[in-house]
């Protein structure tokens, strides 16, 4: 093979034997099968079909269910984006006035352009602004208060530096207002077994979007969509079938089978319960080094620190840590994030507790970013993304409406939205991000 770039660059980068703190959660590990390529199968008498399932993945949907404690959870192997626009289009049973936190993932904003949802937006906020922040009860209560029209609620938590919003306090308000609560818990699939039992699910969420492969065990692509409301779970695989493939992936969906199978059966929970003593151990001495990290309720397996007080920002921050064999999940230039999993190894854990160990000490140093707020919206998500479009250099669409989502990916959080007019401060925050130019409505 002389010409495979994809694949002779996979094997290069193998060759790094980086510690992986990024997704997949499995960490290239021994943990799943050897022979998961000889299973690639298709719909077949005895292997059934995801839509139409009533044999062995409705069986395991039910172990998932169990898992999850659902009224009915529905596998993807379309990542968790298929679970998103399922999600939404569940949720117009309600109605389409949605009121949604602002810092929610491209394929939610794109699923609203599809599905004609304009949405009512609600900023995170946080005492530092170093982080996305979190939405709380009273901004929920406030703004369903003030729209009576509002059917359903949308958050993303935990979101990318591991923030954690009340979903406990916010289900109360939002079934107590009639409406229905939807969380992006892509991030978050692991937080059922920790300790404490800090999925939205238990916590009160009518449905959730968990994309396992992040932290859990589960080839990439391999997903779910959780749902503890019976009215919604009601033809919830004709509403999948609307944006899923029909040709599912069987390794993938295998990978969520025996994921399932070693946190119902296995050590699974056991596994992530111990592992959150040691990622408290590098948290701590991240703390030691007067560096900030998101506080209060948070993720207790990711580790974020801002490292840019301690002179390391910008393209230094992967430079940084590459340096001490380590593959960051992602490096925005002031924060860097790392994903943990009892699938990472000691040596991985000494690696990053060396690098943070070896920052500058900051003790006494604060960094604060300029608070966000609402670009002013011409056209709702779906006019905007459907309308004639020019590319424009960055410098000179100040002014202009974006007719698409602008954003880095990772995190996939847009700075601009469809239908939003590019204002100095996007221009400024895109550049920032080596964005150089931007979808225009013409």
């Amino acid at each position: 093979m002389n010409n495979t770039p994809i694949y002779s660059r996979l094997l290069r980068h193998k060759s790094f034997g980086r510690s992986s703190f990024h997704t997949p959660g499995h960490k290239c590990s021994d943990f799943l099968p050897d022979n998961l390529l000889k299973l690639d199968c298709t719909e077949l008498p005895d292997t059934d079909a995801l839509y139409e399932a009533n044999g062995i993945i409705l069986e395991t949907e039910k172990n998932l269910s169990a898992l999850f404690g659902t009224k009915r959870t529905l596998i993807s192997s379309g990542g968790c984006t298929l679970a998103i626009q399922t999600m939404l289009c569940l949720a117009l049973k309600f109605g389409r006035k949605m009121l949604f936190s602002r810092n929610v993932h491209r394929s939610a904003v794109n699923a609203m352009a599809l599905l004609g949802i304009d949405p009512v937006w609600v900023l995170p906020h946080s005492d530092t602004d170093l982080f996305t922040g979190r939405i709380s009860p009273s901004d929920i209560e406030t703004a369903l208060d003030a729209d009576k029209e509002i059917t359903a609620v949308y958050l993303t938590s935990p979101d990318y530096y591991g923030e954690l919003c009340d979903i406990g306090a916010i289900a109360e308000i939002c079934h107590s207002h009639g409406a229905i609560l939807m969380v992006d818990n892509a991030h978050g699939s692991h937080l059922a077994f920790g300790s404490k039992n800090l999925h939205p699910i238990h916590l009160g969420a009518d449905m959730t979007a968990c994309s396992l492969h992040k932290t859990l065990p589960v080839l990439t692509g391999g997903a779910v969509l959780n749902i503890n409301n019976k009215d919604l779970a009601e033809n919830s695989k004709e509403a999948m079938s609307l944006f899923g493939s029909t040709s599912p992936s069987y390794p993938v969906m295998s990978s969520i089978d025996i994921c399932c199978d070693y946190l119902l059966n296995g050590n699974g929970k056991s596994d992530y319960t111990a592992l959150e003593a040691r990622v408290a151990h590098i948290k701590s001495t991240a703390l030691k080094k007067g560096l900030t990290m998101p506080d209060e309720l948070c993720d207790p397996l990711r580790v974020c620190v801002n490292t840019s007080l301690a002179g390391i920002k910008g393209e230094e921050q992967e430079k940084y840590f590459c340096s001490y064999n380590i593959d960051c999940e992602f490096c925005d230039g002031e924060n860097a994030v790392f994903i943990c999993t009892p699938f990472n190894t000691e040596r991985d854990f000494i690696r990053l507790e060396t690098a943070i160990k070896n920052l500058p000490d900051v003790t006494g140093k604060k960094a604060v970013r300029n608070k966000q707020s609402l670009p002013k919206k011409i056209f709702p998500p779906r006019k905007a993304l459907f309308s004639h479009s020019e590319s424009v250099n960055i410098k000179d669409a100040v002014g202009r409406t974006a007719s698409g989502t602008v954003c880095p990916c990772p995190p996939g959080i847009p700075v601009i939205m469809p239908g939003e007019v590019i204002d100095e401060t996007t221009v400024s925050e895109l550049l920032k991000l080596n964005i150089k130019t931007v979808n225009c409505i013409k």
